[in-house]
């Protein structure tokens, strides 16, 4: 709070002259880690660790140097009692000191000491005396001057009040990508946040509640805590388009954190370009839980032993063999243990080897190392193999899948019924799978099939958003991926727009091999208005998915329903917009994707400039319904409801998306019967 007050004057003063300091040592930070690089550069050390070291230190200054601007802490705690009596700690989001050995200026929100500032209460002061939270102007690019404010929380004397501070922060309009929450991180929240790296956790989160925002701080916390762990195995963003993924793009750059990598599963299993379509029925097919045992059959079918005959090699003037019936067993037996088909080509050729190694040593003594390496590349036992386990390509078996009907018909045998065998057939089979036209879909069954040949890298952890709309073959994906790693899943099931959305979370954690994650409900909203939440609720009948009503901290906010004639609505949304405008914050104007086109050209006609949703910039976005999920507009004008929900199976669904997106206003622009 600001007030002229002179202890308060004279505190500021005292804040702002520590923000300078702690700026200088920042940029002193900086200095020193690019003078380590060029040292780094000159240490005399073995080409393993001068490549890591070198690593270490260009990351670092790296980092340093592409902070983005802004505050440099955000809080206080003066601690009365408990490990850190008589301690004082800035914290902020990230550690700032004049010298390593010294007391930090400035420690960072992931650090232990640091947790008393979210969880720390009046019944649970936690050692803490005062609990002191900064207000700083909005924008402020971390200039001292733009420290306004302060509060002070005295939790040892038992006072605790709401933070006007974090009221203004969470209510500032939002233009422009998505703000970190390390000031306003919330104790469940926290919790969330900081769970243990092994443990892998589900988070239903109903809209406004900041689901998002804690699987992008938890990723951060995991980055910190335990650095080597993550980036030897790496950390995953997955997002549900890319639009979602500039919308947060700056999150993690603005917690000091850099090189994680951020995308969607279909980047991720991008091996073709998507050149073909399926049909909604298809596609349905396609995504379904037992196309895996169907690939698997189709990938074994080409495993053949029996009708082979025996195996000679040749050894100098001899000829080692194996009769048909044991190279039979071989290969049954290694088929029987379920291997990776990679794998299970190796084994073959190991067992064959090692028979032969056993007739050779039974006939003249121990083999060397050479003469097994020979023998493994032996022309008779490559052509073995060739026959009876031969290499192949994921393509290869998909496209014979959905190209022949007897092939398909003996995979898809006791799983698939006849009407789904016939919407998997392609209508024109390609010559050959290099001249195949990939739909979406097929990218996840070549990527099944890929995993069963051999297992992709996994991550160290896997942050998965709008988890919701997940098939289950996208969770087998997934899962593959993050099978050496534990999982942070996020997501509404009441938000689930695709044919596929889970109706369950225990289901889906099944699919992505985690089936005992913790499943935690956050119902507490801080983003969306009490007004436009009580709306939003009463669509949650129709949407056939158990989830708790969401509430909300907001009592501000404003909903406006305008109704209009049919012809027209679009002058109504026109005045809707020209209203918005006239507050501060972004615009978000959402229609049924059928009708985007009409709207933009009403605004444009009316002197209005638009962008669109991936524009992230422009004070007025015109954005299909299709695509809001995930994004946050301070004003929404939702444009005829009743066409939304009628535009597709999941529509009800799609048009709670919509009208969650508001974080102070909402307009409801509508000619028909609200569909609720």
């Amino acid at each position: 709070m600001t007030s002229p007050d002179p202890a308060l004057r004279q505190a500021l003063a005292h804040e702002r002259a520590h923000h300078d300091r702690c700026r200088a040592a920042l940029a002193a930070m900086a200095d020193d880690a690019r003078e380590h690089v060029v040292t780094g550069e000159d240490v005399s050390a073995s080409g393993a660790d001068a490549e890591v070291l070198g690593y270490r230190l260009r990351s670092r200054a790296e980092e340093l140097r592409e902070l983005p601007e802004g505050p440099l802490f955000f809080g206080r705690l003066d601690f009365g009692g408990g490990d850190h009596a008589g301690q004082r700690y800035h914290v902020g989001r990230l550690r700032i000191t004049e010298d390593p050995a010294a007391p930090p200026l400035v420690v960072d929100w992931r650090a232990p000491v640091s947790r008393a500032f979210y969880q720390a209460s009046a019944r649970d002061p936690q050692g803490v005396a005062v609990r002191r939270r900064f207000g700083w102007a909005p924008g402020s690019r971390g200039d001292s001057a733009d420290l306004t404010g302060l509060e002070d929380e005295h939790l040892a004397r038992g006072e605790a009040r709401a933070s006007a501070i974090v009221a203004r922060e969470i209510e500032r309009p939002r233009v422009g990508p998505m703000r970190d929450i390390a000031a306003t991180i919330r104790p469940e929240q926290d919790d969330l946040v900081r769970e243990d790296l092994a443990v892998s956790v589900c988070v239903q989160g109903a809209p406004g509640t900041g689901k998002t925002a804690v699987g992008l701080h938890r990723a951060a916390y995991l980055l910190y805590t335990h650095p080597q762990r993550i980036r030897r195995g790496g950390l995953l963003i997955l997002g549900p388009n890319r639009t979602f993924l500039s919308y947060i793009a700056q999150v993690l750059p603005a917690l000091g954190e850099s090189g994680v990598r951020q995308s969607t599963l279909a980047d991720e299993i991008a091996g073709h370009p998507v050149t073909g379509t399926d049909d909604e029925r298809t596609a349905v097919v396609k995504h379904d839980a037992r196309m895996a045992e169907v690939l698997r059959r189709a990938l074994y079918a080409r495993v053949r032993a029996d009708g082979t005959d025996d195996l000679a090699v040749p050894d100098g003037s001899y000829r080692w063999r194996i009769g048909a019936r044991e190279l039979a067993g071989i290969v049954a037996d290694v088929r029987a243990e379920r291997p990776l088909y990679g794998v299970g080509r190796e084994r073959v050729r190991s067992r064959i080897v090692r028979c032969l190694r056993d007739q050779a040593e039974r006939r003249g003594g121990p083999r060397t190392t050479a003469w097994l390496r020979r023998t493994e590349r032996a022309r008779p036992v490559a052509s073995y193999l060739d026959a009876v386990w031969p290499r192949v390509r994921p393509e290869e078996v998909v496209a014979e899948l959905l190209s022949e009907p007897a092939v398909l018909e003996s995979a898809a045998e006791g799983l698939l019924d006849a009407d789904e065998r016939k919407a998997l057939l392609w209508a024109r089979p390609p010559r050959s799978w290099r001249s195949a036209r990939w739909s979406a879909a097929d990218l996840v069954l070549l990527d099944e099939v890929a995993g069963l040949i051999e297992h992709p890298d996994g991550y160290g952890h896997v942050v998965v958003d709008e988890a919701q709309d997940l098939s289950p073959m996208e969770c087998r994906a997934i899962a593959r991926r993050s099978s050496f790693g534990s999982l942070t899943v996020l997501g509404d099931l009441a938000q689930g727009t695709t044919p596929w959305a889970a109706r369950s979370w225990r289901t889906l954690l099944t699919h992505l091999g985690k089936p005992d994650a913790a499943v935690i409900a956050l119902t507490t909203g801080f983003r969306v208005p009490k007004a436009v939440v009580a709306l939003a609720n009463r669509l949650l009948g129709r949407l056939g998915v158990d989830v708790p009503p969401a509430t909300s901290l907001r009592g501000d906010g404003e909903l406006r329903i305008r109704e209009t004639a049919p012809g027209e609505v679009l002058g109504a949304v026109v005045d809707a917009v020209r209203d918005a405008l006239a507050q501060e914050g972004s615009v978000g104007v959402v229609a049924a994707d059928a009708d985007v086109a009409r709207v933009r050209d009403a605004l444009t006609v009316a002197g209005v400039p638009t962008g669109g949703p991936e524009e992230l910039d422009a004070r007025v976005a015109v954005v299909p319904a299709s695509v809001v999920k995930g994004l946050e507009y301070d004003h929404v004008v939702a444009v005829e409801p009743a066409a939304i929900a009628e535009a597709e199976e999941r529509g009800p669904h799609r048009l709670y998306v919509v009208l969650t997106r508001a974080v102070s206003r909402l307009d409801v622009v509508r000619s028909r019967a609200l569909p609720f």
